[in-house]
């Protein structure tokens, strides 16, 4: 719940400042987040919270992409105002290098033996790296990190 702390007083800040756009897309942002605490039936916990950021995040990154294929600057630029707000709730990204150390230190920690155990990993993984790296790079990198066992 300290997340739907800050999103208020962001809220506030923006409503002062007479800032429209900022201030949709917080309320999109506190809307999201209180309708998965009504799906769950109780508080989100703050890896629930990063992970549904996380979401956002990626669903915004999708709309970016069709929107440039369909040549629709207007919303290009309106979902990625949108995608600075949500990322300015999320931790700070993994570097490669970071990603690459946190992945090995998982697959010594669950003793992974190869590619078979990379289910184990990936759950180990799960908790460190979300809202932090997108979960197809994630992958991919446990995966070839593996074949070198």
């Amino acid at each position: 719940m300290q997340l739907i702390n800050k999103i208020d007083e962001k809220i506030k800040e923006a409503m002062r400042a007479q800032q429209k756009d900022a201030l949709l897309a917080l309320r999109n942002i506190k809307a999201f987040l209180k309708n998965k605490t009504i799906d769950l039936r109780r508080d989100l916990d703050t890896a629930e919270e990063m992970q549904a950021l996380a979401t956002m995040s990626k669903q915004r990154q999708e709309s970016i992409e069709s929107y440039q294929k369909a040549k629709r600057p207007d919303l290009v630029e309106k979902e990625q105002f949108e995608l600075s707000i949500i990322q300015s709730f999320l931790p700070e990204p993994l570097s490669e290098a970071q990603l690459t150390s946190l992945i090995q230190e998982m697959i010594t920690q669950v003793n992974a033996s190869g590619p078979q155990d990379m289910g184990k990993v990936m759950q180990a993984l799960k908790s460190k790296v979300t809202g932090r790296a997108d979960g197809k790079v994630v992958s991919k990198k446990v995966q070839e990190e593996l074949k070198k066992i």
